[in-house]
């Protein structure tokens, strides 16, 4: 089969022919890949940065998100069939420890990632375990089912507390920021404002609705802010950039008692943080990882399937698995929203 393979060490994947892989777990599910999306952890290991350095080991087939049809199942699936139409968490849970038996399987302490910790989806085919498969209405386009996954790190990080009447802060207008605006406000906000520098992405905001949006680097953010509240400030903040800045003015921005929702990684693990001004404000912080399984993957699929959310401007790009440079200098460029890449029909 044809599969985007990190060979070695070094910037770059390879498209090359490999061999199919095949079920060797009793509950393992055989996929063919229709659709799958570009991430910004695939960029980082496309450039090889020093996490994908000190993480990936080659030579392994990326990717993660993804959508595809059920070509074979082991003898223990129980809930899957050949023919069905499927997404997938990344987080693949060891289903034993004690995160898994106490309800919060997103966060397993012994999980493998997708395309990070073994082989992943920009292949013809992919075998993982039952567990993580969502089967599709057939109802979803299968473009917008191949972004299911980060459309579900959008509602974990908008619904981790009660938006109705709410002014919001999103910091960092990429695709899942993007997909946070819909989300926050068909969850009652009354108002969304958005930061970002791209102007491309700035565009993408505008275009799903945000109420106002705001360029730091060029606007004094928090005077800005203040007069669109009558000087209350933020009710909440959702964190989607991994910026240091983005993060602290959003903290700064809250009003007393608010609510700070982060999904954003950050370069350091150590970083600059305002903490006091978090203290004396009494806010409340929620770090965001991943998705919950699967509570996050039904609210995602009612969404898409009864079309409370439009993902049309999100997904910019499809392309051929075989124009997956184009892709990754797209992404790279900041000038795109969420690429697919077409593998199969």
């Amino acid at each position: 089969m044809k599969a985007l393979i990190k060979t070695e060490p070094g910037e770059g994947f390879e498209l090359t022919n490999v061999e199919e892989p095949k079920i060797i777990n009793s509950d393992d599910v055989k996929i063919r890949v229709l659709r799958a999306s570009v991430c910004g952890t695939d960029v980082h290991i496309y450039e090889w940065n020093k996490w994908a350095e000190d993480r990936i080991k080659t030579p392994q087939i990326g990717g993660h998100e993804f959508v595809g049809e059920v070509v074979e199942v082991g003898p223990e699936v129980k809930n899957l069939k050949k023919g069905d139409i499927v997404s997938g968490e990344t987080h693949i849970p060891c289903k034993v420890c004690y995160q898994c038996k106490t309800g919060k399987m997103h966060v397993c302490k012994d999980m493998e990632i997708l395309g990070v910790d073994r082989d992943g989806v920009f292949a013809e085919y992919t075998v993982v375990p039952e567990i993580v498969l969502w089967k599709i209405d057939e109802s979803i386009p299968l473009k917008y089912a191949s972004v299911m996954e980060p459309l579900g790190n959008a509602i974990h990080t908008a619904t981790a507390t009660d938006l109705r009447g709410k002014i919001v802060l999103i910091t960092g207008a990429g695709p899942i920021g993007a997909m946070a605006i819909e989300i926050a406000k068909i969850s009652g906000a009354a108002a969304v404002i958005v930061s970002e520098i791209s102007d491309y992405r700035i565009k993408m905001a505008k275009d799903m609705g945000a109420d106002l949006v705001i360029n730091p680097a060029e606007t004094d953010l928090h005077a800005e802010i203040a007069k669109f509240t009558d000087g209350h400030g933020i009710d909440v903040l959702l964190e989607m950039s991994g910026s240091v800045k983005a993060l602290n003015d959003g903290i700064i921005a809250l009003t007393n008692g608010g609510f700070a929702s982060i999904l954003g990684v950050y370069n350091d693990n150590e970083i600059p943080f305002v903490m006091n001004t978090a203290v004396f404000k009494n806010i409340t912080i929620q770090t965001i990882t991943g998705r919950k399984m699967f509570e996050t993957w039904h609210i995602a699929s009612q969404l898409l399937k009864y079309k409370k959310i439009d993902l049309e401007k999100v997904v910019t790009h499809e392309l051929d698995l075989k124009d997956y440079k184009k892709a990754f200098e797209l992404m790279m460029s900041g000038k795109s929203g969420k690429i697919i890449l077409k593998i199969a029909d």
